[in-house]
């Protein structure tokens, strides 16, 4: 009989929670391959699972549908067949059928394809468009690991109990689902409450690989996990942190996970700045700019901006650009100087009268007998935009535009202006969210890049000063909308849970208030369809989840 810790006794885990590319083909199979050497020749693992679709990355889109795809993911399989002995391998990728594709996991087994096993639950809600491209299987798939009979499920089959009925009436004693799962607030929590539900109905562990990393609008938070047979986490990875865990499985006298390291779960500010982090550094990083660049005001936007982009980049690949007019007022351009310098940020002042001044003139027969309206306010904004992109252009950094989500909601934002440039970091953040996160990565003292900046980045002033544009004289946010805490409400009920109007105004809220702030949503969407892309963070993201008609006869 073999002792309990003889290696028949055991069964060892290698979860690869990986950063990929999309369509990067060659650098996906250089990092799996790199990973089965770790974890065979390092950890000595029995068997090392990778995220779903490994090899193209999530989601690959309409890259699925060009023919030249396939010859590179054939020729990357056999690459990592070609090394994969000594170590069982499971990994995601695209699999053609004849005419149909599907989300599939491969089993490799001594080199060779042991099994295959086809998502069966498609996604296709919200951010998820699976039925556009993929067939789905209908099969459950057993592979023998050291006598261990496991059940292969991917992402969304985890989400609906039929898979996991099925494998466990196949007679499976363990289940490995493979995931490309991307973050938004709480979605962690939902994930473990899930996998617990799971696990019970089907009376197995199950071991849960995510994706890490940024993707477009989208980030994957990680968070890989193993759950026993109750439900319990018994190792949960770090978030938004590529590496390889081991985990441990006595196999005599059933399965069970042994109790392993559980990385605890941030704060909802620390997750969300670390979801923002990790998506402005991988949509500069995997695009291939050297930088950031960020038009610095004085305000609150900007300033976490500029805090994002250092933390992510390193202060040294940003720059900050003061372009005060006759309207900023002095502390504006004290404040964001103070941060610059506070973050090691390299900041140029660079006033924008000289270029306004010459647009008003150019413009002075056409605009003659017209009365001063926000016409003048946009022009100073696209003088700032214009402004950028040059630098951009001429430096080869990325603008980072700085609105935040209810800005974008209301079209508080100027088109070819304050929304020119490549990525928005708080597209999805709501301004009451801005002033948290604010807050929070004052209280986190030095900069998060290992600058080593002081404690309270962000001067004081910003968060309590009255929000302002400063586009015309004594100019305040507020003559134009209602105080941020009562618009944010109204948008969250109205954008985020649907709700009509009538629901709003039943809650308290002016319905007065509530049929502008719903006329001036629905009124922008032609904006927001040509706003630059950012961070998803919430359920309801524009653009990627929320998608209206720009041309529509719907009233509010």
């Amino acid at each position: 009989m073999n002792s309990p810790e003889s290696p028949s006794s055991t069964l060892r885990i290698a979860i690869a929670q990986l950063n990929l590319t999309v369509g990067d083909i060659p650098g996906n199979t250089r990092q799996v391959i790199e990973n089965i050497r770790k974890a065979r020749d390092v950890i000595e693992a029995d068997v090392v699972i990778f995220p779903e679709l490994t090899l193209t990355g999530y989601p690959p889109e309409d890259l699925l549908l060009r023919p030249d795809l396939y010859p590179r993911i054939e020729r990357a399989l056999e690459d990592i067949a070609g090394i994969a002995q000594g170590i069982d391998v499971v990994l995601g990728y695209p699999r053609r059928d004849g005419d149909r594709l599907h989300n599939a996991c491969v089993y490799l087994q001594n080199g060779t394809v042991s099994a295959c096993y086809d998502k069966q639950s498609l996604p296709n809600y919200g951010v998820f468009d699976e039925k556009r491209y993929f067939a789905p299987g209908d099969e459950p798939v057993l592979v023998d690991i050291k006598g261990i009979p496991v059940a292969l499920t991917i992402c969304e089959d985890i989400w609906s109990p039929d898979p996991m009925r099925r494998a466990a009436d196949a007679g499976a004693k363990l289940m490995l689902n493979i995931n490309a799962s991307p973050y938004h607030t709480g979605k962690i929590h939902e994930r473990e409450i899930l996998l617990a539900k799971r696990a019970r109905e089907g009376s197995m562990p199950i071991v849960y690989v995510n994706l890490v990393g940024g993707q477009d609008e989208l980030v994957f938070d990680g968070h890989s996990l193993v759950v026993d047979t109750e439900g319990e986490v018994i190792f949960r990875a770090p978030d938004f942190e590529a590496g390889l865990f081991l985990t441990v499985f006595d196999t005599l006298p059933m399965i069970r996970p042994r109790p392993a390291t559980i990385c605890p779960l941030p704060a909802q500010e620390e997750s969300i700045y670390r979801a923002l982090l990790t998506g402005v550094r991988d949509y500069v990083g995997k695009n291939r700019f050297p930088g950031a660049i960020v038009g610095l005001s004085g305000g609150i936007d900007s300033a976490l901006t500029l805090a994002i982009g250092a933390d992510a980049l390193g202060a040294d690949r940003v720059e900050a650009v003061l372009m005060p007019s006759r309207y900023t007022a002095d502390m504006s351009i004290e404040d964001a100087a103070a941060q610059a310098r506070s973050l090691g940020v390299a900041y140029h002042i660079v006033p924008i009268e000289s270029v306004f001044s010459a647009f008003l003139d150019s413009l002075s027969d056409v605009f003659a007998g017209a009365p001063v309206d926000v016409t003048e306010e946009n022009l100073q904004a696209r003088c700032r935009g214009v402004l950028l992109m040059a630098i951009s252009n001429k430096s080869g950094k990325m603008v980072l535009t700085t609105g935040n989500k209810s800005e974008l909601a209301v079209g508080y934002a100027t088109l070819y202006g304050d929304m020119a440039g490549g990525f928005a970091p708080l597209k999805d953040v709501s301004k009451e969210q801005v002033y948290r996160l604010a807050a929070w990565r004052n209280e986190q003292g030095s900069d998060l890049s290992g600058n080593g900046a002081p404690s309270g980045i962000i001067p004081q002033r910003v968060l309590t000063r009255a929000p302002s544009a400063e586009l015309a004289p004594d100019q305040k946010d507020e003559d134009s909308l209602p105080p941020y805490p009562i618009l944010d409400a109204i948008l969250d009920r109205y954008v985020e849970r649907d709700q009509s109007p009538e629901q709003i105004s039943a809650e308290g809220f002016e319905p007065g208030t509530v049929a502008r702030i719903g006329a001036m949503v629905l009124r922008n969407e032609y904006k927001r369809r040509q706003a630059a892309p950012g961070v998803r963070i919430t359920q309801r993201a524009f653009g990627r989840e929320r998608r209206y008609p720009i041309t529509s006869g719907y009233a509010i």
